[in-house]
């Protein structure tokens, strides 16, 4: 019978080997035998808390995504400005957790997979509004509605792929920063552009 409790430990230390094995293997690749070995539980453990291999990929994905909006979170106060907060998302995206080998490495196969795989589709597509809303939201404080979707795109856009030139470069941890003062030049240069 298993301790009350132990659920959400299971579930992390199940979510943390799939990153492990996913970053070793790749996605196809990575196995239930191969997670539940990194996570020192029996197999059958996955299909308790997660019904099979999928359902805790998608729990992963999902646990990628929640640390995402946490870090953002986390930096807010009443005070912020739209200004700051713009800035406080591209942190979040280049936080060192988004850096992290494994985290990119699992980041990377999730994208790929999602165009075979509708959940995972479905997940990206979240994220990706997330994003855009996010940003969307703090422009249109900024100037009109109109120029805040476009800026909006326009700087997902820069997010994503300054983040993936990082990452596919293997760069270090410099590379990251420098990525991120990009994104912030580009963010204030926006400003400039469509600011009232």
């Amino acid at each position: 019978m298993p301790k009350v409790g132990m659920q959400p430990v299971r579930r992390q230390q199940l979510i943390d080997a799939t990153i492990e094995s996913v970053a070793e293997f790749g996605l196809q690749a990575t196995t239930i035998n191969r997670i539940s070995k990194k996570a020192g539980l029996s197999s059958g453990i996955i299909s308790h808390y997660f019904a099979g291999k999928q359902g805790l990929i998608e729990a992963t994905v999902r646990y990628l995504l929640s640390n995402l909006k946490k870090v953002l979170i986390e930096g807010l106060t009443p005070t912020t400005t739209p200004e700051q907060r713009l800035m406080l998302i591209i942190e979040a995206n280049f936080s060192r957790l988004q850096q992290q080998s494994e985290t990119t490495k699992t980041w990377l196969s999730f994208w790929s997979q999602s165009m075979h795989d509708y959940e995972l589709h479905r997940l990206q597509i979240v994220n990706s509004r997330r994003l855009f809303s996010n940003l969307a939201c703090s422009f249109k404080q900024l100037m009109s509605d109109d120029d805040a979707k476009l800026a909006a795109q326009l700087c997902a856009a820069m997010i994503d792929g300054l983040w993936l030139r990082a990452v596919l470069s293997k760069s270090d941890e410099n590379e990251f920063e420098h990525c991120e003062c990009l994104a912030k030049s580009y963010v204030n240069s926006l400003i400039k552009q469509y600011g009232a």
